[in-house]
């Protein structure tokens, strides 16, 4: 008999303990859910074909030009890089720079495995760590998903380039100020591509709408099998990949 009272008395005490957390969970949907609420409307992403890709570098002349970034090869909003495999498990990766011609002919090199170019750029990730160390607010998060940098309010302090783990942000040079990729945020508020999706050759580059059944970038991601960078970080990156090699970090 004293043991179905204790049975009883710890279900009991157990249904309380579910009721209190339900009344904690009642409390948790404005914050926890914010997010979710703002995907309703437009959320952009972009879509990388990896196999399409052939590193003619036209995507990162067109971004330095359509937005002003500095012609130094290490400041960079998008960038290329290519991978080289070997038999022997070895991997090489070097970006290309921005000028480059062509590729350098490596058809001859038994050596190599396989060979591919991977373009990258700001994740513009849905939970953002840069936006959560920037210390001023600089670093912010648009309603449709994009993460933008005030210029005016920004005091430099590097903290949102340590924050990110793509290593898609670097110091401008004459404003002293944290610079990125936007998605040429300028041009898709005016309903046009951004800059490097509009000019590449092979339609590598993809933009959209992630909530619009039509968008490109909706087809993209149903008709391939897609891949984010560093998915373990919870960061939701909204850059998708297809045809993503194993060894690309």
């Amino acid at each position: 008999m004293n043991g179905r009272r204790k049975f009883l008395r710890d279900v009991r005490a157990f249904l309380v303990s579910i009721s209190a957390i339900g009344g904690v969970l009642k409390l948790l949907p404005a914050k926890a859910f914010a997010r979710e609420a703002s995907r309703k409307g437009k959320w952009y992403g972009f879509g990388v074909s990896v196999d399409k890709c052939i590193g003619c570098a036209r995507c990162m002349e067109a971004c330095k030009t359509e937005n002003d970034v500095p012609r130094e090869p290490f400041y960079f909003r998008t960038w290329v890089e290519r991978y080289i495999i070997r038999k022997d498990g070895e991997t090489v990766v070097k970006a290309i720079e921005s000028n480059a011609e062509a590729a350098p002919d490596t058809s001859g090199d038994r050596s190599i495995l396989r060979s591919f170019f991977v373009p990258k750029l700001c994740n513009q990730c849905a939970d953002p760590p840069c936006v959560q160390v920037c210390p001023v607010g600089a670093t912010f998060q648009t309603g449709d998903g994009v993460v933008l940098v005030n210029v005016k309010t920004c005091v430099g302090c590097r903290y949102c380039i340590q924050a990110c783990p793509y290593g898609a942000r670097y110091l401008h040079p004459e404003t002293h100020t944290a610079d990125k990729c936007t998605f040429c945020y300028h041009r898709i508020s005016r309903d046009l591509l951004p800059a490097c999706v509009e000019v590449c050759p092979t339609q590598a580059r993809i933009f959209g709408d992630v909530n619009s059944g039509s968008s490109p970038l909706t087809r993209f991601r149903r008709m391939n099998k897609i891949h984010v960078l560093k998915p373990a970080l919870n960061t939701e990156p909204k850059v998708y990949y297809a045809s993503l090699d194993g060894e690309v970090r």
